[in-house]
C-alpha cells in the first residue's frame, strides 16, 4: 500500500523516536570506561550532583565524595577535583561536596572546587581547565554507575588520561530505581548525541 505524505512522515516520527532511544542505549552500551592502563592519577574528579534545598549534601553527592575520600586514601592521586555550580538550586554543588570531603578528613590543600559548571560536559571542560592550569594529565572520574557512560563519553573527547570508577550508593538500590536511573540517563544521552556534543565545545 502507498503511503500519504502524513503517512511517511507519521512512519518518521515513529522510526526516530524509536530510534533516538536505541542509538543512545548503545552508545552507553559501548561507551569507553578509559583510555589509559594507569593505576596511578594526578588528580580524582567527582562529578557534580544537586545538593538538597537547604544545601546540605543529598545521598548521592555523599556517595560521591565517600568514594573519592576512600580513591585518594588508597593513594589513588594526591587531591579531588569536586566540580559543580548551582545548577539545580542556589547552593554550588562543589562548594558543598568540598565541605563533605573536608568533614571526612580531606586537606584542604587537596581540594580543588570547579564552582561555574552547569552540566557533565562543562563538569569535565572546566575540571580539565583546572588540570591543564597544573600541569596534571591524568585522572579518576568518580560518579554514580547510571551517569558513567554519559561521562565517558564526554571524557573520550578531552585529551586526558583517564578511567572512571562508580560510587557505590549509601542504600542498596532496587531494580526500579535502577531501570529509572537508566531511563532518565538515555534520554539525557540522547540529549547529548543529538544537540548538546555540538552546542557545547570544550575548550579546556
Amino acid at each position: 500500500m502507498r503511503l500519504s505524505w502524513r503517512g511517511w512522515l507519521v512512519a518518521a516520527a515513529i522510526a526516530l523516536i524509536l530510534g533516538l532511544p536505541a542509538w543512545a542505549a548503545l552508545a552507553r552500551r559501548f561507551a569507553p570506561g578509559g583510555n589509559t592502563a594507569l593505576t596511578r592519577f594526578d588528580a580524582i574528579i567527582v562529578l557534580g550532583a544537586p545538593a538538597d534545598p537547604d544545601g546540605n549534601p543529598t545521598p548521592a553527592q555523599l556517595a560521591r565524595v565517600g568514594e573519592g575520600v576512600h580513591e585518594y586514601e588508597r593513594g589513588i592521586a594526591p587531591r579531588l577535583i569536586l566540580t559543580g555550580g548551582a545548577a539545580h538550586n542556589q547552593f554550588v554543588e562543589a562548594q558543598v561536596m568540598a565541605r563533605a570531603a573536608h568533614a571526612k578528613g580531606i586537606p584542604e590543600s587537596a581540594i580543588f572546587v570547579e564552582s561555574a559548571s552547569m552540566d557533565t560536559i562543562q563538569n569535565a571542560c572546566y575540571a580539565a581547565r583546572i588540570m591543564k592550569a597544573h600541569g596534571w594529565h591524568s585522572a579518576e572520574v568518580i560518579s554514580s554507575q547510571a551517569h558513567l557512560p554519559r561521562a565517558g563519553l564526554i571524557f573520550d573527547r578531552l585529551q586526558l588520561e583517564w578511567r572512571t570508577r562508580a560510587a557505590s550508593p549509601l542504600q542498596p538500590e532496587s531494580e526500579l530505581q535502577k531501570a529509572a536511573s537508566t531511563a532518565i540517563e538515555t534520554l539525557k544521552t540522547v540529549r547529548y548525541l543529538v544537540w548538546t556534543r555540538q552546542l557545547e565545545r570544550c575548550e579546556p
